[in-house]
C-alpha cells in the first residue's frame, strides 16, 4: 500500500483520543469496525443504567420518590429523543427494538388498509423495514409494490419510488441509510413524491442516525425507527410518529391501558433503566465536539455541532480504507453510492468473506461478515445470503484502528 493511504490527519474540531477515554470496552484492545451492528457503550450510559436500577424506583406517578423517578426517566428519555430527531415528544415511542415497533406499527396500519390499497418498500433495505410491511399488507389483502435500486451505482434514486407508486399507494417505507452498503437516498425528494399520492412516509433511520444530524420534519419523514444500541445506548427500539397521525391508529392494546399518545403504543411497564441510558447516550452524542457550538447553546445545537465533526472525522477515515481496499486483489468494493455512510462493504474473488472476518477477529479486528439481515439488497447484489465482508465506523475509531485494518487484511494476502 502507498504511503498516502496510511499516513493519518487530524482534525481540531474532533478529539477522537477523548471520545474513546470514555469507552471502556476499547481498553481490551480490539479495533472495532462492528459499529453498523451495535457501538461499544460509554461508561456514562451504563452508570445511568446502573443508577436507574439500584435508585428508588416504581411505577410511574408522583406520589413518592420511588414513581417519581420512573416518571422522570421517561420525560428525560422522550425530551432527549426530540433533541435528537428535531421533533416534539409526544411522538416519541419507546420499544423493545426498532423491528418490534415496525411490526406493531405495520399492523396497526394495515387495519386501514385493504384490496385495492397498495404499500411500497424498497430493494435496498433492511428486512426490518420490509417484512413487517409485506405481512401487513398481504393480512390486509393490499398489494407490495417493490421499488429497485441501481446495482452499478448503489443509488436509489427519485425515479426508482416513483415508478412504484400510484394513487392506491398508503405507505412507503425507505431507509435513510443501507445498513449494508451505506447508500443515502434523497428522502426530502421521496418524501415530495410520497405526499403527493397521499400516502405516507415511514423511514428506517437505524443506520443513519448513528452518522448524520436528523431532522425529521427536513426529511419529510411521517414516521421515523431507530434505534438507541447503534448509538452508543442499550438495546430498545424508538419510532417517531406524527402525533396527529398517531391519533388515527389503533393498536391492539390492554383494556385498561391508557388510550393517550404515545403511550398506547407502549406495551407493558416501560423500562426505565433503559430510557435512561438512552437518555444519556443522547447526551454522549451531543458531548462528541464541546468546543463546537459554543457556550450556553442547546441541546439541540451541540447534537448538530458534533454530528457534523463526527462526519467529518468518519468520512476521512471511509476514504482512508477504502484506498487501501481498493489495493488489494480480486477486491469489488460495493458502497458506491455519491452520499452514504462511513461504511464498506467488499468482498474479494476467490476468498470466503467469513474466512477473511475470522483471520481479522484473530488478530483483534473485529470486521465481521455476512448480508446482516438486509436480504433484498444482498441478493439484488448477486452476494446472497454470504454477504461480504462489511467495514463500518464509530465514534470512536481512529487512524490507528485503520492502520490495523489494512494491515491485517494485507498479511491475508501475504500468507
Amino acid at each position: 500500500m502507498t504511503e498516502s493511504h496510511l499516513a493519518p490527519a487530524t482534525g481540531a474540531a474532533y478529539d477522537v483520543a477523548a471520545v474513546r477515554r470514555g469507552f471502556p470496552a476499547l481498553a481490551a484492545g480490539a479495533a472495532h469496525f462492528d459499529g453498523p451492528g451495535g457501538s461499544q457503550t460509554p461508561e456514562a450510559v451504563a452508570r445511568a443504567v446502573y443508577d436507574t436500577l439500584v435508585g428508588p424506583l416504581a411505577n410511574r406517578g408522583a406520589a413518592t420518590l420511588a414513581e417519581r423517578n420512573a416518571e422522570e426517566a421517561v420525560v428525560a428519555c422522550r425530551a432527549a429523543l426530540a433533541d435528537l430527531l428535531g421533533v416534539e415528544p409526544d411522538g416519541v415511542i419507546f420499544g423493545r427494538s426498532m423491528t418490534q415497533n415496525t411490526m406493531e406499527l405495520a399492523r396497526a396500519m394495515a387495519k386501514r388498509w385493504g384490496p385495492g390499497d397498495e404499500a411500497v418498500v424498497t430493494r435496498l433495505d433492511h428486512d426490518a423495514n420490509v417484512r413487517p410491511w409485506v405481512l401487513a399488507a398481504q393480512a390486509a389483502g393490499a398489494r407490495v409494490r417493490f421499488a429497485d435500486f441501481d446495482v452499478e451505482t448503489g443509488e436509489l434514486g427519485v425515479d426508482d419510488i416513483e415508478r412504484v407508486l400510484s394513487p392506491a399507494t398508503r405507505l412507503v417505507a425507505v431507509t435513510a441509510a443501507s445498513n449494508l452498503i451505506g447508500t443515502m437516498p434523497d428522502l426530502r425528494a421521496i418524501s415530495e413524491l410520497v405526499h403527493a399520492v397521499g400516502a405516507w412516509l415511514h423511514v428506517d433511520g437505524v443506520h443513519y442516525s448513528a452518522h448524520a444530524a436528523v431532522d425529521v420534519p427536513a426529511l419529510g419523514a411521517d414516521f421515523y425507527a431507530c434505534s438507541p444500541y447503534k448509538f452508543f445506548g442499550p438495546h430498545c427500539g424508538v419510532t417517531y410518529g406524527r402525533p396527529e397521525l398517531l391519533e388515527q391508529l389503533s393498536p391492539d392494546k390492554l383494556l385498561p391501558a391508557t388510550d393517550a399518545i404515545p403511550e398506547r403504543f407502549e406495551l407493558g411497564t416501560l423500562p426505565y433503566e433503559l430510557m435512561a441510558g438512552t437518555a444519556a447516550a443522547v447526551d454522549c452524542l451531543a458531548g462528541l465536539a464541546p468546543d463546537v457550538a459554543g457556550p450556553g447553546a442547546t441541546r439541540r445545537a451541540r447534537l448538530l455541532a458534533s454530528m457534523a465533526a463526527l462526519q467529518a472525522h468518519e468520512d476521512r477515515l471511509r476514504d482512508r480504507i477504502e484506498a487501501g481496499l481498493r489495493e488489494l486483489p480480486g477486491v469489488t468494493l460495493w458502497s458506491r453510492a455519491t452520499r452514504r455512510t462511513p461504511t464498506s462493504l467488499a468482498t474479494f474473488a476467490g476468498h470466503d468473506p467469513q474466512e477473511l472476518r475470522t483471520f481479522l477477529g484473530e488478530r483483534g479486528i473485529n470486521a465481521p461478515a455476512g448480508s446482516f439481515y438486509a436480504h433484498e439488497p444482498s441478493h439484488r447484489l448477486g452476494l446472497g445470503d454470504a454477504g461480504g465482508l462489511r467495514v463500518g465506523l464509530a465514534p470512536y475509531n481512529d487512524d490507528n484502528d485503520v492502520d490495523r485494518l489494512l494491515a491485517g487484511l494485507q498479511a491475508y494476502f501475504d500468507r
